[in-house]
């Protein structure tokens, strides 16, 4: 019979041909809608077009975007050598397709950082990227976070840019999906959001001092108020809280520049700046030394968190001109290089007194079974004076407390990188549990 269309080869292999041709058609649908599946999660999007400033209205945490169903084996997968790379080593470099997102459809962002709705004239201090020294940083990619982060909890626990950066993260997720309010409490300060299609929970915890504090007086010296730290307890309204997470970001450090008195053992042993007699006045690090370790010590008591802990180093101000309170402002419009500013000074202080303490918490929770992760983010924020709110975090006829804010930072702005991090750190999470597993299995079959 006289075949039409695609012609068959005759004789003894021709079952064999069909057989094998079938096995081939098989194999190449499968291989194709395996990298229809994957292709989402890996075509960067400074390849997708940059967000139009333009006739953007309002987005409501309802309105979402359908979320896609990943392989999380597949989003962890990494077959470069990012894990021999320090991505916190680095330049800024130009990224004409950034933002990803813009201050008017997202809702999460603070008015204080709003800098675009109050008024900032510039543009440029949203479109840069960090470029590590021995590797690429991939812009960061919500279908993977989510994904990695699905059926999981994640909480913040610092002080006020610690929540920016979670608001921040909420405007990066928002190409995904927006999440709803789940809090079980009115108080800003204690928030939690859930992603209800990957049944994902996000939480921030305002703790400044990482220790039990409180406010006796609201003046002080420096009419920002005095607080009384206990630097040995812990402060319970997040070390009570933290079980239920699988990862923990920690942050601190500004906020020990105030005023304060500090309580060992129920009773004064020092202060900082109480300008009292008969009180030994002590540098900030002192209080920050022992509250940090403290807070390691709160996380490292509970007995069924078992999650990983990431200390997020604290970000430079850039008050230039004067101090915060004296006319500092922060006017610059473009990144530093390496060689142009260097950590000095309090700044300088504060990192060598974290890194110090967060390297011996990390031997002590390692022994313990604990995980400690660092997110060096000090240098390459050192780098950015350009990205801060300075007056256009509020009209100019309101009264704030920081009129020129040199602290947080803009929505969308050099803070969305703290994403590409974060992200780039769960895949490295990701990898050692797959190798720590394949040695498991590798010793039980030996």
């Amino acid at each position: 019979m006289k075949q039409t269309g695609i012609g068959f080869p005759h004789g003894k292999n021709y079952q064999g041909t069909i057989h094998l041709t079938t096995s081939k058609i098989l194999l190449l649908i499968t291989l194709t809608l395996i990298t229809l599946t994957i292709i989402p999660l890996y075509f960067p999007f400074h390849k997708f077009p940059s967000l139009s400033f333009s006739n953007h209205s309002p987005i409501s945490p309802a309105d979402t975007i359908p979320p896609a169903n990943h392989s999380h084996d597949t989003l962890i997968a990494i077959d470069d050598n990012h894990h021999k790379c320090d991505v916190f080593s680095g330049e800024w470099v130009p990224n004409p397709n950034a933002p990803y997102y813009h201050n008017t459809t997202c809702w999460a962002i603070h008015e204080h950082q709003n800098c675009q709705k109050y008024g900032r004239p510039d543009s440029d201090y949203m479109k840069w990227r960090w470029k590590p020294d021995d590797c690429d940083l991939p812009v960061f990619n919500p279908y993977q976070f989510l994904e990695i982060m699905r059926d999981k909890a994640l909480a913040f626990v610092g002080d006020s840019v610690g929540r920016n950066q979670m608001q921040s993260l909420i405007c990066m997720l928002s190409r995904v999906e927006y999440p709803i309010d789940v809090s079980t409490t009115k108080d800003d300060d204690f928030k939690r959001w859930y992603y209800v299609s990957y049944n994902f929970t996000m939480a921030t915890y305002w703790s400044p001092f990482l220790v039990k504090f409180n406010q006796p007086d609201t003046d002080g010296p420096t009419h920002t108020g005095i607080f009384n730290l206990y630097l040995d307890e812990f402060d319970e309204k997040w070390t009570n809280q933290i079980d239920e997470f699988n990862y923990l970001i920690l942050n601190g450090g500004h906020w020990f520049s105030r005023p304060s008195f500090y309580y060992e053992g129920c009773e004064v042993v020092g202060c900082k700046f109480c300008q009292q007699d008969n009180i030994t006045d002590y540098p900030m690090t002192f209080g920050y030394r022992r509250a940090l370790n403290t807070a390691y010590n709160g996380i490292m008591s509970r007995e069924n968190f078992k999650g990983v802990t990431i200390l997020r180093t604290f970000a430079p101000m850039h008050f230039e001109g004067g101090e915060w309170n004296g006319g500092g402002d922060c006017i610059r419009r473009k990144p530093f290089k390496n060689n142009e500013v260097r950590l000095e000074g309090s700044n300088l202080e504060l990192y060598l007194a974290q890194m110090e303490e967060f390297n011996e918490a990390q031997k002590k929770a390692t022994e313990n079974g604990l995980k400690f992760r660092l997110m060096d983010i000090t240098q390459p924020m050192l780098l950015r004076p350009d990205g801060h709110p300075s007056k256009y975090g509020h009209w100019p006829s309101e009264k704030v407390t920081l009129y020129n804010d040199c602290v947080h930072w803009c929505l969308p702005g050099p803070i969305d990188t703290w994403s590409d991090f974060l992200l780039h750190m769960l895949k490295m999470e990701g990898r050692r549990s797959a190798q720590e597993k394949l040695i498991r299995k590798r010793k039980i079959a030996s």
